[in-house]
Order: C-alpha cells, then sequence, then structure tokens
C-alpha cells in the first residue's frame, strides 16, 4: 500500500478542486467519476466568489485562463423580489484583499465549468484521469479502501474521497448520512433564451413566491442571451403540502401575473430536470477511518441559496490539507480525520446555520414583505447588506430583530 495514490470519487467542483490542491501538494492521486467531460450537471449554475478566490490563491493563472474563456457571465449582484414584489437589491463588493481580475461571482453551465476544471486537472502530471468509468464496489481493506470499477480494474488507496453528488452511495448506505426532508430541498430547471427584462447590471434573480416559501423562482444569466431558469422547496414541504415542482414551475412560466408577460417569446432549450440538495442545516460526522466526504455528498449545500459549488470548492481544498497531514503523520484513523470535519465547521458552519435561520425566516411571507419595504427605501440597509456577503460576523445581524427595528425608524 506504501506509495498507492489518493482515490478521489467525483471530478464534479469539489472532487475537482481537491485533485488540484493535491497536486500543487505533488501528491498522486487518482480522479473517478462515471461521466465523460464534458456533460451536463442540473444545477443553478452559479458560481460564488469562494470559487474564483480560492482557485486565485491556489494559482492565479488559472483564474486568467477562466477570464478568456467565453462561458461565463460576470455577476455584480442579486436583486430578491419579495412576496409582494417589491425589489431588494445587493450589489456585491469584492472580498477585501482578493485583488482578483474579474467579477465577484459568475454564472456558468456545469457542462462548460466543470469541463474548464477537467483541461486544468489534466495539466497536472500528480493526477491520473479515470473518467467515462463507474466505481462498482467499495471494500475496507486493513491499510484503506480497496475501489473496483466497471472497467475491471481494481485500486487500493490509504485514502478515500467521496465527492460524487447528492446521490452518493457512500455517503447514504457505508458512511450513513441521512435524507431527512428537512435538511434536504427539491429543485427543477430548464435552460431559456430570450427571457425579457434580464438586468443589464449582471444581476441573479431570486423570487420568494408566496405559494412556494420556504422556497424560491430563479432567473440566471448565461452567455448568448440564455438563462437558466428553476424553482426550488425544501422537501418536508414539497411532502406536506404535495408539490409537484414540473406543475408548479409551469405554472409560474404560463399564468404568473409578472413573470410569465417574460416568457411570451422566450424559447425553452431544455426539458425540465429536477435534482435533489442536500443542504448543510443538519449535523453529520463527514469523515471516518480513511475517508472524508466532500461536496454534495458531505451535505454542505448552503440551506437559504441552494449554491453548493463555493462550499464544495472549499471542502476540496480542506480535504487536500486534511490529506497532506495524514500521510506525513501516516495517520488515517477516525479519530485523526476528526480534524477535517472540525476545519469545515469552522470555515462554513457559522455560515451554514445562519443560512438555515434565515431559511426559517423566510417561511413568513409577511416578515419578508417588511424586511423588502424596510431595504427598498433604505441605501444604508442596502450598503450594510452588501457588506455582509464579505463579513460574516456583520451578516449575524440579519436574523437580529433589533437590527430591522433600528432600520424602520431611521
Amino acid at each position: 500500500m506504501s506509495g498507492a495514490p489518493i482515490c478521489i470519487v467525483g471530478a464534479g467542483p469539489a472532487g475537482a478542486s481537491a485533485a488540484l490542491k493535491l497536486a500543487y501538494y505533488g501528491i498522486s492521486c487518482v480522479l473517478i467519476d462515471k461521466a465523460t467531460f464534458p456533460r451536463d450537471k442540473v444545477c443553478g449554475d452559479a458560481i460564488s466568489g469562494k470559487v474564483t478566490t480560492l482557485l486565485n490563491r491556489l494559482d492565479p493563472t488559472i483564474i486568467q485562463r477562466f477570464e478568456g474563456e467565453p462561458i461565463k457571465v460576470p455577476i455584480w449582484g442579486i436583486q430578491f423580489f419579495a412576496p409582494n414584489g417589491v425589489p431588494m437589491e445587493i450589489p456585491f463588493v469584492p472580498l477585501p484583499g482578493t485583488d482578483l481580475p474579474g467579477a465577484p461571482g459568475y454564472v456558468s453551465k456545469r457542462l462548460d465549468f466543470d469541463h474548464f476544471m477537467i483541461k486544468e486537472i489534466a495539466r497536472c502530471a500528480a493526477v491520473q484521469l479515470r473518467l467515462g468509468v463507474a466505481v462498482t464496489g467499495y471494500e475496507r481493506t486493513a491499510l484503506g479502501w480497496r475501489v473496483s470499477l466497471a472497467s475491471g480494474e481494481v485500486l487500493d488507496t490509504p485514502l478515500l474521497l467521496v465527492a460524487d453528488g447528492a446521490h452518493s452511495h457512500f455517503s447514504r448506505h457505508i458512511a450513513g448520512l441521512p435524507m431527512d426532508k428537512k435538511h434536504h430541498a427539491g429543485a427543477v430547471r430548464a435552460y431559456y433564451r430570450g427571457v425579457q427584462g434580464m438586468d443589464s447590471r449582471g444581476f441573479i434573480e431570486l423570487h420568494f413566491l408566496k405559494e412556494l416559501t420556504p422556497g424560491y423562482f430563479w432567473i440566471f444569466p448565461l452567455p448568448d442571451g440564455q438563462a437558466n431558469v428553476g424553482l426550488g422547496m425544501r422537501s418536508d414541504y414539497i411532502a406536506r403540502r404535495r408539490v409537484n415542482l414540473r406543475k408548479a414551475f409551469d405554472e409560474v412560466i404560463r399564468h404568473h401575473p409578472v413573470l410569465s408577460k417574460r416568457f411570451v417569446q422566450a424559447e425553452r432549450l431544455s426539458a425540465v430536470q429536477g435534482y435533489g440538495l442536500p443542504l448543510g442545516s443538519g449535523r453529520y460526522r463527514i469523515s471516518g477511518d480513511h475517508y472524508m466526504l466532500l461536496g454534495d455528498a458531505a451535505h454542505l449545500v448552503d440551506p437559504l441559496t441552494g449554491e453548493g459549488i463555493g462550499n464544495g470548492f472549499y471542502s476540496g481544498f480542506i480535504a487536500a490539507d486534511q490529506t497532506k497531514a495524514c500521510l506525513e503523520a501516516n495517520k488515517f484513523s477516525a479519530d485523526f480525520m476528526r480534524a477535517y470535519d472540525l476545519r469545515i465547521d469552522r470555515v462554513l458552519g457559522g455560515e451554514l446555520r445562519l443560512s438555515y435561520q434565515m431559511q426559517r425566516l423566510a417561511r413568513y411571507p409577511f416578515l419578508v414583505n417588511i424586511i423588502a419595504r424596510i431595504i427598498h427605501r433604505n441605501q444604508g440597509v442596502v450598503d450594510a447588506i452588501s457588506r455582509m456577503y464579505t463579513d460574516f460576523e456583520y451578516r449575524k445581524q440579519l436574523i437580529n430583530p433589533f437590527f430591522w427595528l433600528r432600520q424602520m425608524w431611521k
């Protein structure tokens, strides 16, 4: 087993980011995915500033190449629409000290972004790619894990990084993470061309419609006049209300008094496809003897926004750091691996818990309407919330009732 490469299962953002950082450390790894690239992945396609910041820290030339690609639209803010239709516009401000060459965020089809990441990984001599081949089994060994592939190849590894998404067999059936509907969301998405009224400043749209709370309808701009359009809701509410998400999506597109008018001349370019989001609002152990869970497999999706790419990237980088520590100490036990869980919680846990509290507030349309009125008439509040996107401690005020009472009397 000595000298055996690290195995990463899943070549999406979490697995790809782990492979890139392992290569940076000079650690050999095998990156496995059942898909060949480019391939579509049902997603909202939003790429937060976390991604560009981490890549820029690792290797600024990656960001330079990404900036040269015509596969993305720069994003400079968010338009929130309350159930009463009142808009709340929050511009992004760059993270302090990042010195990024481009925008604070992007929207890029996963078809294109994941393929870009695979091409970056192909530059790394330390990474072996096994694409288009599925994992057929995992076997615990005395020195790690044995991974069997559909090709007949068998790989022994001292450490397994599991990043194979929301439906990860390993996560559910071996690591034991549950599918708890209170900490899970369902969503549907389709691509359109020609949606009217897209914001020329590069803002994404989140519409908190009364019938969808605690969820939302989104419109995200894409290159060539296209848009990623979708709808998501927490799974326990879907079950309780017996919501058919595809029908709810079509109802908004066809009959919503405001939004439907924007789709009269729009062309649907894809089928309406559904996917699940394991939210980061639960508390689970995401590592064990000789393994770590990353990204969606670790249930790290933001409970409020549904964004998972940025947190997936963070988990990949942190997993690579933990891998380096394991190899240096020659320790792979569950107790030693707990450092991974603790660092994930330190870096992402507070933000995930705050997002969950905000998601719970969003269950009450009248509260969202009151907040929207406060924000809409007060530029100082807009500036404060813009700051909150890059200042987590300051962001905690969003769930403090006294913060909003003070704004009402300004």
